[in-house]
């Protein structure tokens, strides 16, 4: 009998429980939004601004404190901000205090591809339209590719994460024949680097060329400085 009372006790704590939490939760989910809060997670400068992210979430809400937290589909607003071009991945969230929260980490260009119209080049090789924002400072890109230029994505990403190359590189010329000629900063003579393999080797040998010829004040007596291959640098005269 005793334990057939502890039984009936925890059926009807657990119900309680139960019903105390159902009632918790429609009570919730009722409540409106209190807040925006928009967080680009990446280092880049805005490609897309507050606004239009805010747009993107609210839609035809006028403002976020009329959304109710019940008729919110996170899923379906992570997926209209990832279908914009700025933007590589979307995080949406609401926090306990009724923040509608959204993480945004942006596409990244590393070079801008000279065209009809111009595009950007991303860290992951595909096209990126430009942004009436802002205006990225990367290598422009010439020549001719069936591939939208993708092969010279490690070349850039290489050039982006080394500094001396970063500050001296204006410019990427691809050939017919797929060498990459590359254009200097206040440096009148062309790199002729070849394809885009053994790329730090090729790195390192420029710099120890410009290192020597700076320093005895030849620097600028080239036409061509030719590093297609691994072990030496080819330099032709003026």
């Amino acid at each position: 009998m005793k334990r057939s009372l502890e039984i009936i006790k925890f059926i009807f704590l657990l119900g309680l429980m139960a019903l105390l939490f159902s009632f918790t939760k429609k009570r919730n989910d009722a409540r409106k939004l209190t807040k925006l809060d928009v967080e680009f997670v990446d280092e880049n400068s805005p490609f897309i601004t507050y606004n239009s992210v805010n747009k993107l979430l609210i839609q035809n809400h006028g403002k976020v404190t009329s959304i109710d937290k019940e008729t919110l589909v996170l899923k379906k607003m992570e997926q209209r901000l990832r279908e914009n071009p700025m933007v590589r991945d979307a995080q949406v969230y609401v926090s306990v205090d009724g923040t509608l929260g959204a993480k945004i980490e942006q596409r990244k260009p590393i070079g801008r591809v000279s065209a009809s119209p111009d595009y950007y080049l991303d860290a992951d090789g595909k096209k990126m339209p430009l942004s009436n924002v802002y205006s990225a400072r990367v290598p422009i890109i010439t020549g001719t590719s069936k591939n939208n230029f993708t092969e010279v994505t490690p070349l850039l990403l290489k050039i982006e994460k080394d500094e001396f190359m970063r500050s001296s590189v204006v410019g990427l010329n691809r050939k017919t024949d797929g060498d990459i000629e590359l254009e200097l900063r206040k440096i009148n003579f062309k790199v002729l680097f070849g394809k885009p393999e053994n790329i730090e080797k090729k790195f390192q040998n420029f710099k120890a060329f410009y290192k020597k010829t700076k320093q005895d004040s030849t620097l600028y007596g080239y036409n061509m400085v030719n590093l297609k291959f691994d072990n030496q640098v080819i330099a032709t005269k003026k």
